[in-house]
């Protein structure tokens, strides 16, 4: 094959796909879904640029559009602590979750003992419970405790999740056992081995227990409300409900507050969105 056949066969236009009328109706559907999903987020950064005259005016692009509502919540020093104590809550929890749901994971992946199935069994049912059962008991916990009106009393619910637990050890079993007995001829206890050995091979699984963890705890609104009731620990999702009653419903502060609050769910999900999608792709396999 001459240079001359090798670049005409390059620059040959290539052919174009069919477009099939399964893949058209596909295609349509996923798009009406997309923009039925993302129309309320930009109503929400739309509605936080009007004032309160155009606040029942629906198009998506403010006549006369204007930052005020950012620079009024923002300086409200209120929403910056209940930001705090979302941003606090959450990654507390999220470290937690990726600590001890990993660890107990790898403890029931690796380790062969008496009962361990049925510890597994017992976890999983955990899942079957509805959160309304467990509050109750949650409640009484914290009253006894002291925890009542706490920053431990907001967490400590969520600092070990059964889903956290059956996604890590499904995980850990796709760890080869040749790697781990290596690293025990090289002298390394099992603490070791799984900080070193089989943490850096599950990143997925990580990362996308992390997120999931991350933004159902920033989003929580059920839990905290029971448990807290001064304003100083209230976070986000029940600063903003206080906020709407004592502002009589001033629709364009609750959509500036609820526009501040998305902004770091996307940040986290933009930064991890490899990660996150690879470790729900795997995750489907394995089940």
């Amino acid at each position: 094959m001459t240079a001359a056949t090798a670049t005409a066969r390059e620059a040959r236009p290539l052919p174009m796909a069919r477009l099939r009328p399964g893949r058209i109706v596909t295609w349509t559907v996923l798009f009406i879904g997309g923009v039925l999903m993302v129309t309320p987020l930009l109503f929400m950064f739309s509605t936080s640029l009007k004032d309160a005259g155009q606040i029942y005016d629906l198009r998506l692009i403010p006549k006369e559009p204007t930052l005020a509502n950012y620079f009024e919540v923002l300086g409200d020093g209120r929403f910056l602590r209940w930001f705090l104590n979302s941003s606090l809550v959450a990654i507390a929890v999220t470290l937690s979750n990726v600590f001890f749901d990993s660890l107990v994971g790898y403890t029931l992946a690796k380790f062969r003992f008496r009962g361990r199935q049925f510890i597994f069994l017992a976890i999983l049912s955990t899942l079957m419970i509805p959160t309304e059962m467990l509050v109750i008991p949650w409640y009484l916990m914290s009253a006894n405790f002291g925890w009542l009106d706490t920053y431990w009393g907001i967490m400590f619910p969520g600092m070990m999740t059964a889903f956290g637990t059956f996604l890590m050890k499904q995980f850990f079993e796709t760890v080869p056992d040749d790697f781990l007995e290596a690293a025990r001829i090289d002298g390394l206890n099992e603490f070791a081995i799984w900080w070193r050995v089989a943490m850096p091979l599950v990143t997925p699984a990580l990362s996308a227990l992390a997120i999931f963890t991350f933004l159902g705890n920033w989003t929580a609104f059920f839990w905290p409300l029971i448990v807290t009731t001064s304003s100083e620990l209230y976070t986000l999702p029940i600063g903003l409900t206080s906020f709407a009653v004592e502002q009589a419903i001033r629709w364009e502060m609750i959509m500036t507050g609820a526009a501040l609050a998305t902004i770091p769910t996307l940040i986290v999900f933009l930064l991890l969105q490899r990660y996150i999608v690879r470790g729900v792709m795997l995750a489907g396999l394995k089940g």
